[in-house]
């Protein structure tokens, strides 16, 4: 009879314990974080937009974004 809250005592305590000593021996994981996207000015209506979503045009002087279609369709090239 004196078997039995020991053996619940240790059982609670594994159940318990465990837990801990697995967060303390593994090493934290690190979440890589997304770097914040950059900001491209257009250069038909000066306004800024996220690059991930400006429309792109390749010509000779490199990329140019802008921030729709119609802003792409105005551009000089100059």
């Amino acid at each position: 009879m004196r078997l039995l809250p020991i053996l619940l005592f240790v059982v609670l305590a594994v159940v318990l314990l465990l837990p801990a000593l697995r967060r303390i021996q593994l090493p934290a994981r690190r979440v890589p974080r997304a770097l914040p996207d950059e900001l491209v000015k257009d250069p038909v209506c000066q306004t800024y937009i996220v690059k991930s979503r400006a429309v792109r045009r390749i010509d000779a002087g490199g990329v140019r974004y802008f921030c729709s279609e119609q802003c792409a369709r105005l551009d000089t090239g100059g």
